[in-house]
């Protein structure tokens, strides 16, 4: 039987521009919604600790638990997506990142906040998951922007509720907060989540400036190709470097002796690790869309090669220039900018290679990296503590890009132009056997 993708590349025939986008902005809302799941975490900590008297290390178990239920779940979600479809699955999310903050503001041991990680973390991943594979499936002729906007929508979802919470932590207990934006956040997600659908056959059509497969490969098909292996390894140098130097950052602009600095930028002043935090955010947020939208253009490999270049330079710069405050936040700026789209390009290339009918489980497959890559961050302490200096850790970090820049152009290029040849061969091929079982 031909596992041929019936529309992938053939003319639109149904689906008008506009319904295309409203898919999108609802993955973004949703996305949205499961951002402070993650990146307002760190504003209950502190409060946390106050409050029972744990050491933060204890307290910080919690995220770690999260991250890896995410990220080491991916392939099961991936599986129930390609089965029920995005609605039920971000409905069950729904129900998950609202219970995960009901259960943080009835926690009273350690156990209690940890359970409500894993919570979150399950429901987090099938939110992510599915608004990620329905953007691909939505837009094959611009999987780059389409992903990158809704991956963009949970690296800066959290922007616009950080002060709201903060201020009602302040005002009514980190209980109440959990409490309210659960209950908020699971609501506004599990409404948006009916509004969601995969595209039907013929709907949309696939892009003529990039190499793209034209049939649609299993989860097993794709664990037996070349192409798999090499993105697996690439995304995990890629985001391993990335989250060792984000996740050390205070630590470094401390030994650095910038944390405390004082920024002057004439309409404000404030101290420069904060505000390499802030930049944090924003570069994230951008960075995610804007080289999506260039390896639409120029495509996957080549954006890789920039973006992964430009990021180990930074690293560079950063381990020789950091102690100056302001080259230090210019230099974070850069990097997190050149970080944050490894997870456009990486999704928006298997969706390329891989077809979208089991797009959920090849890429959940490939989305570990990030729990892989989680699990090296502590190397970098260690390193430090060998060498005594972050130098070291940020060399090593730099060198991990460059790898994957240098494997981008002179490995991942003719690979994939390979892949891409085959498949279609293949298409070709399963086609005519099912045109001739037909004629039989």
């Amino acid at each position: 039987m031909s596992n041929a993708t019936a529309g992938a590349l053939s003319p639109n025939q149904g689906a008008s521009e506009s319904t295309r986008w409203i898919q999108l902005l609802v993955g973004v809302v949703c996305m949205i919604a499961t951002a402070n799941i993650q990146y307002a975490w760190t504003l209950f900590v502190p409060e946390i600790q106050d409050t029972y008297g744990w050491s933060r290390a204890s307290i910080q178990i919690a995220f770690t638990v999260f991250v890896l239920v995410q990220t080491w779940l991916a392939p099961i979600e991936g599986y129930f997506i390609d089965k029920f479809g995005p609605r039920m699955m971000v409905a069950f999310g729904a129900l998950f990142i609202g219970t995960a903050w009901v259960i943080n503001s009835q926690a009273t041991t350690l156990m209690g906040f940890y359970v409500g990680a894993a919570v979150g973390g399950l429901g987090v991943g099938s939110i992510y998951a599915t608004c990620i594979n329905n953007a691909l499936k939505w837009f094959p002729d611009r999987r780059g922007l389409a992903v990158g906007l809704t991956a963009g929508g949970y690296g800066a979802g959290s922007a616009a509720t950080i002060l709201p919470i903060a201020a009602m932590i302040e005002s009514q207990g980190f209980q109440h907060t959990f409490l309210f934006f659960g209950l908020l956040q699971g609501s506004l997600a599990f409404v948006a989540a009916w509004f969601l659908r995969s595209p039907k056959t013929g709907e949309v059509r696939g892009s003529k400036k990039l190499a793209q497969a034209t049939r649609d490969y299993t989860l097993k098909e794709a664990l037996c190709t070349r192409l798999f292996w090499l993105m697996l390894v690439m995304f995990v140098l890629v985001v391993t470097g990335g989250m060792m130097a984000v996740a050390q950052l205070g630590v470094i602009a401390k030994d650095l002796g910038v944390k405390e600095f004082q920024v002057d930028l004439h309409f404000f002043v404030m101290a420069a690790l904060p505000l390499a935090l802030m930049l944090d955010r924003i570069m994230n947020g951008i960075s995610r869309p804007l080289f999506g939208w260039i390896s639409d253009n120029i495509g996957r490999e080549k954006t890789m090669v920039i973006a992964f270049t430009l990021e180990g330079l930074g690293i560079i710069a950063l381990g020789y220039f950091g102690s100056n405050p302001y080259a230090f936040l210019i230099l974070s700026g850069v990097v997190f900018l050149a970080w944050g789209e490894v997870y456009s390009l990486f999704s928006a290339l298997a969706g390329d290679a891989f077809g979208t009918k089991h797009i959920g489980k090849i890429y959940g497959v490939l989305y570990t990296a990030k729990g892989i890559g989680a699990l090296f961050v502590p190397i970098g302490n260690l390193l430090m503590e060998a060498t005594g200096t972050w130098s070291t850790v940020l060399y090593t970090v730099a060198v991990m890009d460059l790898t994957a820049a240098f494997l981008a152009i002179m490995v991942l290029r003719p690979v994939l132009a390979s892949h891409v040849a085959t498949s279609r061969q293949r298409f070709a091929q399963e086609s005519a056997a099912a045109g001739a079982q037909v004629a039989a």
